[in-house]
């Protein structure tokens, strides 16, 4: 499960692009609250605690506690804009959440084994068709990541989403089909399998032929 993340906050005073501005002059990230049937509210965070958690590469799938003038607001993370030209964060929005709310994430695809995948030791390749996959799930256990079992698979195989098992309570936001998640694909170092066999044959037949 995706950890709770925690990160203080400010009520801005006032809005437009010169405040905006004004704040990133003194390192500070203009962002929003909105959502739950509430106003939106404007607010500010420290760029260094912004960018610190955007590192841990779970942010936009976490749900984070802000604290606001000595109150705590459930939130996650909906969206983070940067600058073009210096990479630095100039906003956020975060959607506000009841502890027991099912939430939309995007969630990351990790991939185990791929030593025990036939298909790969053959000198396969792994085509990853999706690196994330739109999830439904309780805001209290969104997951870090999925994980994808290579085990076994071999050359041609797909891999589908109903093959991954997934916690309790969360479901694909596409439901109407079985999605391909990944597959093993056969690749030009590769030789034919009965090209192989045929060059053994030859190698062991050699040194018989050489006596007579």
């Amino acid at each position: 499960m995706s950890e709770t993340l925690t990160l203080a906050a400010e009520t801005r005073g006032q809005v437009g692009k010169g405040a905006s501005r004004s704040l990133r002059r003194e390192g500070r990230v203009p962002a929003v609250i909105y959502g739950a049937k509430q106003d939106p509210a404007a607010i500010h965070v420290e760029e260094r605690a912004l960018m610190r958690l955007l590192m841990t590469g779970h942010f936009m799938n976490s749900v984070v506690m802000l604290e606001v003038d000595g109150q705590t607001v459930r939130t996650l993370p909906k969206d983070v804009s940067f600058d073009v030209v210096t990479e630095r964060p100039v906003h956020a929005d975060f959607l506000r959440i009841s502890e027991h709310a099912t939430v939309h994430v995007n969630v990351p695809v990790h991939f185990a084994d791929e030593a025990l995948s036939k298909g790969i030791k053959r000198g396969g390749v792994l085509n990853i068709v999706r690196h994330e996959v739109e999830f439904h799930c309780p805001a209290n256990a969104i997951p870090e990541f999925i994980t994808v079992d290579l085990t076994g698979t071999d050359i041609g195989d797909s891999i589908h989403i109903s093959a991954v098992k997934l916690p309790a309570g969360v479901k694909p936001v596409i439901s109407d089909r079985d999605f391909t998640i990944a597959t093993v694909a056969g690749s030009s170092a590769m030789k034919p399998e009965t090209e192989a066999t045929t060059e053994v044959v030859e190698e062991t037949a050699a040194p018989a032929a050489e006596e007579k």
